[in-house]
Parts: structure tokens; sequence; C-alpha cells
């Protein structure tokens, strides 16, 4: 494990449409040590408001939302803040989220499948390589 996330914390803000979703990862992050739940968004607008708003290290992204989708929001967000780890959180297989959006703006790509553990051990990793904190 990689020291920086021993004395600072990883500012995470998680984006999906569905409550029981967000609340569902809100529990999970919350539990981690040197993990700070920034916010939860339920659609693309929320979450670029937040992101100018909080700075996350990492944002958890669902692609399909309503009002503003996680592709558009990916996009705007890394436009304006482009450190930010943006992880693709769907339940769309990769590979066909990737032929539906041939110029990614995220930096990972997670299944809802995953284990939640999986997820948060990729979010630790995307904020070590933003040098979280910052």
């Amino acid at each position: 494990m990689l020291s920086c996330c021993e004395s600072s914390s990883l500012r995470v803000l998680v984006v999906d449409d569905h409550e029981l979703t967000r609340l569902s990862l809100k529990f999970a992050l919350s539990s981690q040590k040197n993990i700070e739940l920034v916010g939860l968004a339920s659609n693309g607008q929320e979450a670029i408001r937040m992101v100018e708003n909080h700075r996350p290290d990492v944002i958890i992204l669902d692609l399909q939302m309503p009002v503003m989708d996680g592709w558009s929001a990916s996009r705007y967000i890394k436009s304006m803040y482009p450190h930010a780890q943006i992880i693709a959180y769907s339940a769309v297989e990769e590979q066909q989220a990737a032929a539906t959006n041939p110029k990614p703006s995220v930096d990972a790509f997670c299944s809802k499948e995953t284990a939640t553990q999986e997820l948060i051990e990729l979010v630790k990793v995307l904020g070590n390589r933003n040098g979280s904190g910052t």
C-alpha cells in the first residue's frame, strides 16, 4: 500500500441515479480509513457542481443517468479538472461502453457486478495516482 494515503484522505464523489446504489457506496466508503466522501449526486449536472465545489480526487460515475449522462459529465469534468480520476461505474459491459464512446474521458471502468471491496481498492489505486489530498 502506498504511503500517501496514510497521511491524508482521498476525497471521493459518488454519482449514480439509483438511490440504493448511492447509499450503499456511501456506507461502504464511509467505513474506510483515509477516504472522505465529499458528496452524492444523482446525475451529471449535480456531479459537475459538486466537482467545482469539492474537488474530489476520485469520482465514481454511473454512465447511464437522466438529465446528463456519465459520458457527457466526464468530458466536462476532465476539461475543467483534468487531475480528477474518474471510474466509469456501469451495468453495461466495458466493451459495449467503449463502443458507444470511442474517446473515453474516464480513467477506469468498473462493472456494477464487481465486489464492493474491489471497487474500494480501485478508488485507492486511482487516488494514489492523483496524489491524494491535493
